[in-house]
């Protein structure tokens, strides 16, 4: 998957614009850190920014101004620390449950404002304007793992990659997005709104 004739840069201007610093640091450490511990597999440095990073950011456009947000199963922090530094309105949180990679992430976001727990999405309590998830699990599975997570009116939103229309008509009320941001493949997110 490649991007237009857009450059990283352009990109990285565009989308990061308060932020440039930060996602190019964190760029760097997941290329670094994130392969020697594992996190990412060792051919993906070079595809950190469009398979990684860039492709955490079509979800954006569908999460309302100043939305507390939390990122399950989060992992290298996909897509939850590029959600926040490409939206600086925002508070999220990253849930993640294996010890090592929530040593990673408090290593990655130290200093951004991001908040990092450690457990499984079924183990909280607490509530968000929106859930989100970058394979993490299908849909019906996400949904029983996470639903209690999202605030009445709130929504889950599942970044998915080709399958998406195919998981989004096995759960009741989901809706597929085809995101098209300048500059970036089209993104596919799933969206689950929770009401009354």
């Amino acid at each position: 998957m490649s991007l237009p004739e857009v450059s990283r840069e352009t990109l990285i201007d565009l989308y990061f614009p308060s932020k440039q610093e930060e996602i190019r640091s964190f760029a760097a450490f997941l290329t670094r850190v994130g392969i020697e511990r594992g996190l990412i597999g060792p051919r993906e440095g070079e595809k950190i920014w469009e398979r990684h990073i860039f492709n955490s950011l079509p979800v954006i456009s569908l999460i309302p101004e100043g939305a507390f947000v939390i990122d399950i199963g989060s992992g290298a922090g996909l897509p939850g620390v590029p959600i926040a530094l490409a939206r600086p309105d925002l508070h999220v949180t990253l849930i993640e449950p294996l010890q090592r990679r929530v040593d990673f992430l408090n290593e990655a976001v130290s200093g951004l404002g991001i908040t990092v727990l450690r457990g499984r999405a079924q183990d909280f309590k607490i509530k968000a304007d929106i859930v989100t998830a970058r394979a993490v699990a299908p849909l019906d599975k996400l949904k029983e793992i996470s639903w209690h997570l999202v605030k009445k009116s709130g929504a889950l939103l599942a970044i998915k990659g080709e399958s998406a229309a195919a998981e989004a008509a096995t759960v009741a009320n989901a809706q597929l997005f085809e995101i098209e941001l300048e500059g970036l493949p089209v993104g596919r997110v799933i969206s689950l709104q929770k009401t009354g």
